[in-house]
């Protein structure tokens, strides 16, 4: 397997298979032997990361932070190679009904708030660690409802903020939590109509997704792929429908300063616990 780098990626949405398929033409023609295996969901691609199945994982941040615990528990490293430029200093917003009595984050006390799938580092676990470290902990202080939509694909589908857009504007929760950009997107396909909502607060910068690999993996194609990735420019012809269906204009070098939040999140509430002891760690 060493003389092909695998990549894993998780099949949220059919159009993954497009993604990929075009990535390896592309890394092909450019002398890298390459290819890639889909999931189901991001705690089987780490499993099989580990179990050596894949060279290099396209993971979410929440997948990182299990990878990144794991192998600091198996005694091996895991190291963020690359990541989109659209993957960084990101942030999350709490939104209320502009119409309702909601008016500071103390007067979420008592109230209904609606979050994404459980595992959604942007809709559920970064904004309930905002509002903790502000005071407020969630189902003490508040009432949670959870819109599960595809748990294991960590937040990737828009859905379950959607879901909490809309049960936002029908009263059944008071505040809605979603990224950023996705309560741009709701503006503009009108599921939360312009002036219908504000945000109530905004948590600070967090970083996404990242090509993640573990020690033992080939350093040469991993070396390649990366060099590669790198040298992909958004105003070359061939390159650039890629990024688009990718959502990038340029890859960056990985960094994981941009986890902080998550992983506070995750220490504050035990969301790693469960994945870490099924791996044994």
């Amino acid at each position: 397997m060493n003389d092909t780098l695998i990549l894993g990626a998780v099949a949220y949405d059919p159009k993954v298979v497009t993604i990929w398929d075009g990535f390896l033409q592309w890394f092909r023609a450019h002398g890298l032997p390459f290819d890639y295996v889909l999931f189901h969901n991001y705690e089987r691609q780490v499993e099989q990361h580990f179990a050596g199945a894949i060279h290099v994982a396209w993971n979410s941040p929440l997948a990182w932070l299990q990878a990144e615990r794991l192998a600091r528990a198996k005694q091996r490293q895991a190291r963020a190679i690359a990541m989109r430029d659209t993957d960084q200093d990101l942030t999350s917003v709490v939104v209320v009904r502009a119409d309702g009595p909601v008016r500071s984050v103390a007067d979420l006390r008592g109230k209904r708030v609606g979050v994404g799938a459980a595992d959604s580092p942007q809709a559920t676990m970064i904004p309930l660690e905002h509002l903790a470290a502000l005071g407020l902990q969630a189902e003490k202080d508040f009432a949670v409802r959870r819109f599960d939509v595809l748990v294991g694909k960590h937040g990737d589908h828009v859905g379950g903020e959607r879901d909490a857009a809309k049960a936002l504007l029908a009263g059944e929760v008071d505040a809605a939590c979603m990224i950023d950009g996705n309560s741009l997107l709701f503006a503009q396909e009108g599921t939360l109509p312009r002036g219908s909502v504000r945000v109530l607060t905004q948590t600070k910068p967090y970083d996404h997704c990242n090509f993640t690999v573990l020690d033992g993996a080939p350093a040469p194609l991993v070396q390649r792929f990366t060099e590669l990735l790198m040298g992909m420019r958004y105003d070359d012809p061939a390159v650039r429908p890629l990024l688009d269906l990718e959502g990038l204009k340029a890859w960056r070098p990985g960094r994981t300063s941009g986890y902080a939040l998550l992983e506070q999140a995750c220490d504050r509430f035990g969301w790693l616990q469960p994945f870490l002891r099924q791996m044994g760690a």
